[in-house]
């Protein structure tokens, strides 16, 4: 007797049960690298130190790139291990931002007519219960990115008015941007495979640089490895104070 066909989705959901059994009985650690990293670090109460509790405004986006965070990590499509000890995210940079795009960027709560608001287009794909296989899409403008525009136009915008969206600033007219695929899968827990696609959707060629980034995350810090004989972390930058990407 012919033994009977086995379509390609069975075959991939067999696999994927195997793993996730693995892992319960046999402590095999399939899910110790996941999407563990955060979106958005800066802005969070993990972070915040204030006198007054206004974590907004204590860690901002500005202040991501300068200030070690002291409880996580943030990135675009992230990945680490359980501990979050190793990550690993991705940065781009269009050639005309004056920063790397590094991470989400969003309005706070007293920026936002409607409160806090992330101002980004992306999209988990897929993933496995065990992230063996991971897909994630981020949309980047090949335009300067509007972070100026978004902030003061929502800014004036009362609570009955819409929200200015990033689709509204124009920045993706006539299809100009990038589709970014991440797309993660694990020979083992161990052997870990990284894809980046890039896909120009405009017309016209247009510059991108792709950095995969790997880096530990700061638990060396008196004020991160030492919680008895810390003082408080490191102060904010003056106001104003910008970071630019060099080629």
């Amino acid at each position: 007797m012919a033994r009977p066909t086995i379509a390609p989705g069975a075959q991939a959901a067999n696999a994927e049960s195997r793993r996730l059994q693995e892992a319960r009985d046999r402590d095999v650690s399939w899910k110790k690298w996941g999407p563990y990293l955060s979106e958005r670090q800066w802005g969070t109460v993990r972070e915040d130190y204030s006198e007054n509790g206004d974590a907004w405004n204590f860690f901002t986006h500005d202040h991501a790139r300068p200030r070690a965070d002291r409880w996580g990590e943030d990135g675009l499509a992230g990945f680490s291990d359980d501990k979050q000890r190793l990550c690993f995210a991705l940065a781009l940079w269009n050639g005309k931002d004056p920063i790397l795009k590094e991470r989400l960027f969003g309005l706070t709560n007293s920026e936002g007519n409607h409160g806090e608001d992330v101002k980004e287009y992306y999209f988990y794909l897929d993933s496995t219960p065990t992230h063996s296989y991971m897909k994630y899409l981020y949309k980047y403008p090949q335009a300067a990115y509007p972070y100026s525009d978004l902030v003061e136009t929502n800014k004036r915008r009362t609570r009955d008015e819409m929200e200015y969206e990033l689709l509204d600033t124009g920045v993706f007219e006539q299809d100009r941007y990038f589709d970014v695929f991440v797309e993660y899968a694990k020979e083992s827990p161990e052997d870990i495979l990284i894809r980046i696609t890039a896909c120009n959707r405009g017309a016209e060629e247009a510059e991108l640089h792709v950095l995969p980034t790997l880096w530990f995350r700061n638990d060396w810090a008196s004020w991160v490895a030492r919680p008895a004989a810390r003082g408080p972390p490191p102060a904010a930058p003056p106001p104003g104070r910008r970071l630019r990407c060099c080629s």
